[in-house]
């Protein structure tokens, strides 16, 4: 990684710590250790994963340490939760509001504008009264190259 691209890093993650302050939440050693493998990931992560990233820096950080800061850093709206089919929820930093479309073969994951949901989310809302949250989930299927 070049210089400027971690420099970039720690000034999206002292942005974030500093979003979080704001909110009246604490920059914890675990917080930050999430944070940055969070920054560092550029995608989407389970807690599992994110938690072996953050113990390779501090092996006493548990597993329920980081779903609770995980918990923690949800509620602020610092990091989205997505569930991409099967498996585990994972999580990203909270950008743009995007859906995710899931190759069932290959595993592709593709973010697309939250307004490509705008018709399903008007469909549900008129018919069934229910609000969709478009960038909490996953449309499966195949993409291009599985076809």
């Amino acid at each position: 990684m070049t210089q400027s691209a971690q420099n970039a890093d720690q000034d999206l993650i002292d942005d974030v710590l500093a979003r979080l302050r704001e909110q009246g939440g604490r920059a914890t050693t675990a917080r930050r250790l999430l944070l940055g493998a969070l920054v560092e990931s550029h995608g989407h992560r389970t807690a599992e994963e994110l938690a072996a990233d953050v113990r390779s820096h501090a092996p006493d950080i548990n597993l329920s340490t980081v779903y609770r800061n995980l918990d923690e850093l949800e509620r602020l709206k610092v990091v989205d939760r997505t569930h991409l089919g099967q498996g585990p929820a994972t999580y990203h930093l909270a950008s743009g509001a995007h859906g995710h479309l899931v190759c069932e073969r290959c595993g592709k994951i593709t973010e697309v504008p939250d307004t490509m949901f705008d018709d399903l989310a008007a469909t549900a809302r008129q018919r069934y009264g229910f609000t969709v949250d478009p960038h909490r989930f996953a449309v499966i299927g195949r993409c291009a190259d599985c076809g």
